[in-house]
């Protein structure tokens, strides 16, 4: 039997977090919200659910479901024949629409230890195969539409919570933005820094190396290692030399460039 004090923690209001979702039916929403609310009966959840698409679509449904364990009819027969709220503890709770004694959709919600909510969806498509659409939300404490506590008074959302609630959701948006960029930016620079440092070593390698003659900027020369262990720059390519070349192996085809670092080829 559910127990709607086990529902407690998921009484709240839920923001998407886009990037930690994954759908395999649809597209991953830009931007949602995930409401779960007790009415005034204390055995009856009323759901909200909010997404915007990526073209900035929005999908709206709103639902009431009787969470006493029972398989019930839902106020919406397009939802199914029948709907089921399991609640075993705490931490878990399911919400599972049958049509023909078969469940077609089940929404398995689902606290996780840093706080979060993530919401399964399993479903059924047209054709007959299967899907697992997985959200990540995390709780928006300015719009509860509940008491914080037990012994509180109940909390109505307000003109102020909700420019709050919609200003936190522009500056998340925003900041999410600019680090994805500050992330792009370091992953590049730490690229570049590979490109120097490899061309470092390289120039390292070629400075050591003997040189009969004075190297131009752009020119192609060919790396060699010799058979005593030493290097040899050469203007001399590989197929070139003949059969038995003076050297153990080639290297590189490398061009010398204007900040006289060398660069392979």
């Amino acid at each position: 039997m559910p127990s709607m004090v086990q529902a407690y923690n998921f009484l709240a209001s839920w923001q998407l977090f886009p990037e930690k979702s994954n759908y395999e039916n649809g597209v991953v929403p830009k931007s949602g919200i995930y409401r779960l609310e007790a009415t005034d009966s204390a055995k009856t959840l009323r759901i909200f659910h909010n997404r915007v698409l990526p073209d900035n679509t929005s999908l709206a449904a709103e639902y009431q479901v009787l969470a006493d364990g029972e398989r019930n009819k839902p106020q919406d027969p397009a939802l199914g024949d029948t709907v089921e709220v399991y609640i075993p503890d705490g931490l878990n709770l399911d919400i599972r629409f049958y049509r023909s004694e078969q469940i077609h959709l089940q929404v398995h919600h689902e606290i996780l230890p840093n706080g979060y909510l993530q919401l399964t969806q399993k479903g059924t498509r047209e054709d007959g195969s299967t899907y697992t659409n997985q959200e990540i939300y995390h709780k928006q404490l300015s719009v509860l539409p509940y008491s914080a506590s037990v012994s509180g008074a109940v909390i109505r959302p307000t003109k102020e919570g909700i420019i709050k609630h919609k200003a936190l959701t522009a500056m998340e948006e925003q900041t999410n933005m600019q680090l994805e960029q500050i992330r792009k930016q370091i992953e590049l620079l730490a690229l570049q820094a590979q490109e120097i440092q490899k061309r470092k070593d390289l120039s390292m390698l070629i400075y050591d190396a003997k040189l009969s003659f004075k190297p131009q900027i752009g020119q192609t020369y060919y790396l060699y290692e010799r058979k005593d262990g030493t290097h040899l720059l050469s203007l001399v390519a590989p197929k070139e030399w003949g059969v038995n070349g003076p050297f153990k192996q080639f290297l590189a085809a490398v061009q010398l460039l204007a900040d006289h670092t060398w660069k392979e080829l």
